[in-house]
């Protein structure tokens, strides 16, 4: 579709309130989505970061043990 002038381009003939409208929420929709993402992705790196240091500071002893739920079973 051609316009005569940019005047007509933003009327679109006669739809512009429709037109700019769905433009701008999509637009908004897309900034959302992004922002989104990196707030989701920040949060996880952090997660990740207190999971490792956790896991650092735990003796190795403490992963591969057996706890018998505090009660020792002699033979």
């Amino acid at each position: 579709m051609a316009f005569d002038s940019f005047q007509d381009f933003l009327a679109m003939g006669g739809h512009a309130p429709y037109v700019w409208a769905s433009w701008g929420v999509t637009g908004a929709l897309l900034v959302g989505i992004v922002l989104h993402a990196r707030a989701e992705r920040r949060q996880l790196l952090r997660h990740l970061r207190r999971r490792e240091r956790r896991e650092r500071r735990q003796p190795l002893t403490n992963q591969t043990s057996h706890h018998t739920g505090g009660r020792h079973h002699e033979a």
